[in-house]
């Protein structure tokens, strides 16, 4: 009798396990399996365009595949290109008189300087800012006339003591690049004072991950090279910036020189590719419509100056384990769940592995511009980044977006009951990840996350720090949420939640905005900057701006890309009209703003 139920026992727990449950010591050590490949040296911190992305992506289709689902795409990829990384040239040369300097040493091209040749007269031009701050009237360009010329201009601003300085956003390096070629200029040569750099050396060339450039030569010079143009001591600089900001009055000086330099700029392109597979959904109406469950694989590679690391001067593989081995490992857990029989979802389930999250979303972002579906019939997208975190001492999963749609709130609720963590919601659709690309397009979106840790893009995310057992409850969760979604009759309907307008250190400093979500990833766009989205009730929307515009000019001053955005911005103010210029499916627009 004992033999019988022991067999049955068995035959029990070989149907359960057939079926798509697993016990949680199973689980567990697959996630452990997945994270730590993906978190491996060999992958060598999994950058963009590299080896290791390439092994990644190749591991995770397999493990689509070993896990039920059909493979969508060339063969399970969709590829996209993207730019890696900027690096300075051989062609780079600076003469002065005949004087030549070196390269690197004496002088050295900004990532977004435009690779091209001038040979001309130099302006002096102070910290090259036109405008005001509270009381502090400033021109630094008054009866100058900088047409076709070379412009050398000190880095930094004359109120560096002020935190809220209106100067601020006229300040950057580029917002001064942009501000001289709006006057003719040529191209521009910055000095760093001692104030902004004591071992006197070049800026480092050091890409900010957005791809166009200033449409002119930008170059960082030494204060000694710099001196030397102007005719004066190497100590000039320094004395040239406290006499400015002690007076409050911009400094002329004649320059006799003639400048002949080159910038040149390689930009370094690679393809990379999302993973995307399907799950076919059981309900035989609602199987045409689809849930989108992702998860970004890309991480920072070797780390260094400009990819994203806490730790940019340690030139070592980032793994992130968390960020987001633990992410992929629970998308294809949830791959293996949904692909059993017994939990088939009602709706379709598109399961995608994003590409170049850390270079901007552009991986979700090239997804939903060029979906293999209907992008209409996507009815929810659930995304996972660093999910393998949660504290064992106070256990914390907080998931955003609960304000997209409507019932999400309740959803969260029931669905968190009696769960062995605490859920903090969060309502805001638009975030640092990939579920941003999908709410943009009108997509209720819920984010899950363990949050960020001392670890966190340093190369001591590893997976032996990795809590599996409390990942393991995030997944079964997810799994619960992904169920619901994809069960609801009618679909989730969308609501905008949170604000859409600029966000990150693109802003700081600005006092006005237009209500909109730029697209900040550096993508290459034709002829200016692209809209992502509009605040409802916006500047922008009550003008008539609306997605997919492209932002070409404001008040007829050409707009690029999102730094030449923010700088005119910058020298807005409440209460302003402004005309804005945009091309709406390859037709010019003007639009009347009212900040």
């Amino acid at each position: 009798m004992k033999i019988q139920k022991h067999i049955l026992l068995q035959i029990f727990l070989f149907l359960l396990l057939s079926a798509g449950a697993q016990t949680p010591d199973a689980r567990t050590e697959k996630l452990r399996a997945a994270v730590t490949y993906l978190a491996s040296e060999e992958l060598g911190g999994r950058k963009s365009g590299t080896d290791g992305d390439s092994l990644a992506a190749v591991f995770i289709r397999n493990k689509l595949v070993e896990n039920g689902a059909v493979l969508m795409g060339n063969n399970g990829f969709q590829y996209f290109g993207i730019v890696s990384d900027i690096k300075s040239g051989e062609g780079n040369k600076l003469k002065v008189d005949g004087v030549d300097f070196e390269a690197g040493k004496d002088f050295q091209p900004f990532s977004f300087s435009a690779s091209a040749s001038l040979e001309a007269s130099v302006i002096f031009a102070g910290f090259g800012i036109s405008g005001s701050s509270g009381d502090l009237k400033w021109d630094d360009f008054a009866d100058q006339d900088l047409k076709g010329k070379w412009v050398l201009v000190l880095r930094g601003d004359p109120e560096p003591d002020n935190a809220g300085s209106a100067f601020i956003p006229m300040a950057t390096d580029r917002a001064k690049a942009l501000t001289v070629r709006d006057r003719g200029a040529a191209g521009i040569l910055l000095v760093s004072p001692s104030s902004i750099d004591k071992n006197d050396q070049p800026v480092d060339i050091t890409f900010d991950k957005t791809v166009s450039d200033a449409g002119i030569p930008v170059i960082s010079l030494t204060r000694k090279t710099a001196s030397y143009i102007l005719g004066l001591q190497p100590t000039a600089i320094d004395s040239l910036e406290k006499a400015m900001i002690a007076g409050k009055i911009p400094a002329r000086i004649e320059v006799k020189k003639k400048v002949n330099g080159t910038a040149d700029v390689v930009r370094k392109k690679v393809t990379t590719r999302n993973i995307v597979a399907l799950i076919p959904g059981n309900d035989p109406i609602l199987k045409n419509e689809y849930i989108a469950i992702g998860a970004h694989y890309d991480h920072l590679g070797m780390g260094g100056s400009g990819s994203g690391s806490r730790v940019p001067d340690l030139n070592a593989v980032h793994g992130g384990a968390d960020d987001n081995a633990s992410g992929v490992a629970a998308l294809l857990e949830m791959t293996s769940y949904f692909s059993a029989e017994s939990n088939r979802p009602a709706r379709s389930l598109l399961i995608i592995a994003f590409g170049a999250e850390e270079m901007g979303i552009l991986g979700s972002k090239y997804f939903v511009g060029h979906c293999p579906v209907d992008i209409r019939s996507v009815k929810g997208m659930v995304n996972m980044d660093m999910v393998g975190r949660m504290s064992k001492d106070t256990p914390i999963l907080t998931v955003s977006g609960t304000g997209t749609f409507t019932l999400a709130d309740s959803l969260i609720d029931r669905l968190s009951a009696n769960r062995p963590f605490q859920v903090k919601k969060s309502p805001d659709g638009y975030g640092p990840s990939d579920h941003a690309a999908f709410y943009g397009e009108g997509i209720p979106v819920l984010f899950l996350t363990t949050g960020a840790h001392e670890d966190y893009h340093t190369p001591d995310d590893l997976a032996e720090r990795i809590n599996y057992e409390g990942q393991t409850r995030v997944i079964d969760f997810a799994e619960s949420i992904v169920t619901s979604l994809s069960a609801m009759n009618p679909a989730p309907a969308f609501r905008e939640a949170g604000s859409r307008k600029e966000s990150g250190n693109y802003g700081r400093g600005l006092k006005v905005t237009l209500g909109i979500m730029p697209d900040v990833s550096g993508a290459e766009t034709s002829g200016g900057m692209k809209v992502e989205g509009t605040r409802k009730d916006g500047p922008a929307q009550k003008a008539g701006m609306i997605k997919g515009d492209i932002i070409t000019a404001i008040n007829g001053l050409p707009v690029s890309n999102i730094y030449d955005y923010m700088s005119r911005l910058g020298k807005l103010k409440p209460g302003e009209t402004v005309n804005v210029e945009v091309l709406r499916e390859g037709k010019k627009e003007i639009l009347i703003i009212q900040l």
